[in-house]
């Protein structure tokens, strides 16, 4: 191991004041003194040099590289990755893709920070305070799910484009049960979302959001929202039995916003080293790769092993997240929907169906039906073209049939 520039200044230092003491020009008390060290520390070095000579000076702990320092090998891989590649990702998120996507790293987080420094790589920043949450999360997954739109430009590679992340998190685990990339937040990409949710973890108990559009109706900006009217989402999570509570600052929502604050700093990055510029492609990735590197990185374990989600049961999600609205059919048989006008076909046992009060729903898939009670009277493709019309069956009188 070779000796640092330093430890070899400071070993000719001291050469040069033992020599002057013994040819008499100093006392070896002075010499303790101009060295700053005590008289008994001066005499072991003054045997080390009449031992090894300049050797002996020398400090070992002052050495280029420690036994067990990193190779040099290592970190110029580090750096060539950061320089070639990943420019740009702060040191967290660049350390977390090199253990996923370049063979692991056998070293911390912190080495490879202050060798990214030391490269010049990366600024220095000064610590921020540690940040003390108000609010303790939830015990129990699925007691309360935060859901929220993010308008970014999320695909780098196509600068003129934005796009809208609809990312749903959960506050007891942290993890991200959801996200997808949409052009727009708008209702049937939140029911979109919530559907996907329920279908694979199950109806939540709560669900935090801001005050959207999709979400409430407000009278004038800055006033209270209007609680006696409900919108599309809010009458879905009413007829689950899921509480909709609602946000009146970003300081509310700091979770979620904290979340779209990685994303927008790490999945951006990510979508843009992979090249990716459709939202089929970045949707792809989100789901089979980002989310769950994500939720291992930045999950936590909840504090009771108890999970909140309701099980789904005999809900009929297709029927519960739609666009609904209650029409009076015409005396032609029609109903219109948002411009779409559906006839109704003839039923058995009825003459007309004229001045009958139904429910006409437009669904996800952009098909819309036509219910009076439990009733179906139609089906049809999103241009208002009759489809063929399966029963439907309320999940109520399903279960009596089965029980009898």
């Amino acid at each position: 191991m070779a000796a640092t520039a330093a430890a070899l200044e400071r070993a000719m230092r001291f050469q040069e004041v033992i020599l002057d003491a013994t040819r008499g020009k100093m006392s070896w008390w002075q010499a303790a003194e101009v060295l700053g060290i005590s008289p008994r520390t001066l005499r072991r070095w003054r045997q080390g040099y009449r031992t090894y000579g300049l050797k002996g000076l020398e400090d070992r702990r002052r050495v280029d590289r420690a036994p067990n320092g990193v190779p040099e090998c290592e970190i110029r891989r580090w750096t060539k990755l950061y320089e070639t590649r990943y420019r740009g990702y702060n040191v967290r998120h660049f350390y977390a893709v090199m253990k996923r996507d370049h063979g692991g790293c056998g070293w911390s987080y912190t080495v490879v920070r202050r060798a990214l420094q030391f490269a010049g790589l990366v600024k220095k920043k000064r610590p921020r305070g540690r940040h003390f949450l108000r609010r303790e999360p939830r015990p129990c997954r699925g007691e309360l799910i935060h859901i929220d739109g993010s308008r970014h430009r999320w695909l780098t590679l196509q600068p003129d484009q934005w796009q809208c992340l609809i990312a749903v998190v959960d506050d007891a685990s942290k993890h991200l049960l959801y996200a997808q990339l949409a052009e727009s937040e708008t209702t049937a990409t939140i029911m979109a979302a919530l559907v996907a949710v329920i279908r694979e973890h199950g109806i939540p108990q709560s669900v935090y959001s801001d005050r959207a559009g999709w979400a409430t109706h407000t009278l004038r900006a800055g006033e209270r929202v209007d609680r006696s009217r409900f919108t599309q989402v809010g009458r879905a999570l009413q007829q689950l039995g899921v509480e909709h509570i609602l946000a009146y600052s970003p300081q509310a929502r700091g979770r979620s916003e904290r979340v779209n604050r990685t994303l927008q700093d790490r999945l951006v990055k990510e979508l843009q080293t992979h090249g990716i510029r459709t939202l089929e492609r970045a949707n792809r990735f989100l789901r089979d790769t980002f989310v769950p590197e994500y939720n291992r990185e930045f999950g936590r374990t909840p504090a009771l092993a108890e999970s909140g989600f309701v099980p789904l049961g005999a809900a009929d999600l297709e029927g519960i997240f739609c666009h609904l609205e209650t029409r009076v059919v015409q005396r032609d048989n029609t109903v219109t929907l948002d411009g779409v006008t559906l006839q109704i076909a003839r039923q058995p046992g009825r003459r007309t169906c004229a001045g009958l009060t139904v429910e006409a729903r437009r669904h996800l898939d952009g098909t819309h039906t036509i219910l009076w009670g439990h009733k179906l009277l139609g089906r049809y493709n999103p241009r208002g073209r009759a489809l063929s019309v399966e029963p439907i069956v309320h999940p109520a009188v399903a279960a009596s049939t089965a029980v009898a």
